[in-house]
């Protein structure tokens, strides 16, 4: 089960998390984008740790809906709406919830994965994060399907979504700033799979 304190420790993961690929993210989104998606990520999720801090949340919904809004608030981009829909998204399915089972942590993952995609237009193949995002609902599901708890549930989702990002590369980008290079976006490892992939790991991690 996952409660509020290891909830907040995962949120707070982030922080270190982005911090620490900032240059990595930068790398890739120079290639195809704006070469901003590592400090948007790591402003934005420095901003999140913050503000959970200084004012700590009743539970698990107040935590992730803290999160969405501090997200939409201070990260620039398609980043800020789009992660900050994940988080409001998947903070709706927990409202009442205090604390998360593999099926309560997979109906608020999927949640905010389908707030993604409605928000961001897009789909599998688009050389997007959904290219990460939905391999890891998979994941998820079939390890729920067969019985698995929530430390394995996470562990196979972290692979589907290694797996996704890494599918990115030879894709030519249909949605977002990369699409305008055309074929010239192929070869490249897609920043926001790779964000995205991160989000999962830290998960993964949390959760062990």
């Amino acid at each position: 089960m996952a409660g509020l304190e290891r909830l907040l420790a995962w949120l707070a993961s982030l922080s270190r998390v982005y911090a620490q690929a900032r240059d990595e993210l930068t790398s890739l989104d120079a290639a195809i984008g704006d070469a901003d998606h590592g400090s948007n990520m790591a402003r934005g999720f420095a901003a999140v740790a913050a503000e959970l801090e200084a004012n700590p949340p009743a539970d698990v919904a107040a935590a992730l809906k803290a999160a969405a809004m501090t997200l939409m608030r201070t990260v620039g981009g398609a980043a800020g709406p789009l992660y900050g829909t994940f988080f409001l998204r998947a903070s709706a399915a927990c409202a009442g919830l205090a604390e998360l089972g593999p099926a309560e942590w997979l109906a608020a993952f999927r949640q905010g994965v389908e707030g993604v995609r409605q928000r961001g237009k897009a789909g599998p193949g688009d050389k997007t994060m959904l290219d990460a995002l939905l391999p890891a609902v998979q994941g998820m599901q079939d390890a729920l399907a067969q019985g698995q708890g929530l430390p394995e549930m996470l562990r196979r989702a972290e692979q589907a979504a290694r797996k996704g990002m890494e599918a990115t590369i030879p894709l030519q980008a249909r949605k977002g700033r990369a699409s305008y290079l055309g074929e010239r976006s192929i070869g490249h490892q897609d920043p926001g799979a790779t964000s995205a992939h991160l989000l999962v790991q830290a998960a993964a991690a949390a959760f062990a």
